[in-house]
């Protein structure tokens, strides 16, 4: 029977080593912030070296590492930089994603599958980089960040390859949980809601756009910067500790109607 930790203890991340990509900006600069804080030493990847090296500067011993995570070679020199710096991997945060909001007639195939590449392909790409560092190891973590239009459709908003994509990730987040789960590595997805990002900006920041989402959402709001952070720490850390394959939505009730 497991020792029951400290409160305190069971958040803590103190001496495990993170990779965060997408950490550029919006969701994936905050959950590097998080990781960070939470006593982590944080590997920041992002194509857009300066917005990266601004966030590691907020971030006290991070590492940032520019990367394109549709590149085979950066993501696996993403990998090898992270364990030769800090020797180990111990959390994978899968954070870059992007959308486009278009009916499907309106979407083409080529449109459709750039987006799967981002959204699903590379994070399963990337957790089969970090994997055998983790087993190695006798475990890790996966956070996979998904969105609430990975466990519904976006109904009048439609952007099939992000919901699509999504969905894919999802699924993989279980079915990965479900292979990896002997060798020590749990793997979720944390599904936000309506958070202010470079992504939602447009629709967010919009009175008709923001409108459109307090109709929808049953706590009348988008959600606050904060909160992703405790979801977001709760699967990383060891309070999470027998937790796996889990969805975990973070949306002011946006999927409970």
């Amino acid at each position: 029977m497991r020792q029951a930790a400290e409160p305190n203890e069971l958040f803590s991340l103190d001496g495990l080593v993170g990779i965060v990509t997408g950490a550029s900006s919006g969701l994936g600069a905050r959950a590097a912030g998080v990781l960070c804080r939470a006593g982590a030493r944080v590997v920041l990847a992002a194509r857009r070296r300066e917005r990266l090296e601004q966030v590691a500067r907020d971030c006290p011993g991070s590492l940032a590492v520019p990367c394109d995570v549709l590149s085979a070679e950066q993501r696996a020199q993403l990998v090898d930089t992270a364990v030769e710096r800090f020797g180990r991997v111990d959390i994978l945060v899968n954070s870059a994603g992007a959308a486009r909001v278009a009916p499907a007639l309106e979407q083409g195939v080529d449109e459709f599958a750039e987006a799967v590449s981002l959204n699903l392909t590379a994070p399963f790409a990337l957790c089969r980089e970090v994997a055998p560092h983790m087993i190695a190891a006798g475990g890790g973590v996966v956070v996979n960040i998904a969105s609430v239009y990975g466990l519904v459709a976006s109904g009048s908003l439609p952007q099939a390859g992000y919901a699509g994509s999504k969905g894919g990730v999802v699924n993989l987040t279980r079915e990965l949980a479900a292979q990896w789960a002997s060798a020590g590595i749990r793997v979720n997805a944390l599904c936000p809601g309506w958070f202010y990002s470079e992504m939602t900006a447009s629709m967010i920041d919009d009175e008709k756009g923001r409108a459109w989402i307090e109709r929808r959402t049953p706590m009348r709001r988008v959600g606050e910067p904060g909160e992703l952070d405790g979801a977001l720490l709760f699967l990383a850390s060891a309070a999470s500790s027998y937790v796996t394959g889990v969805a975990l939505p973070v949306d002011g009730g946006y999927t409970a109607v």
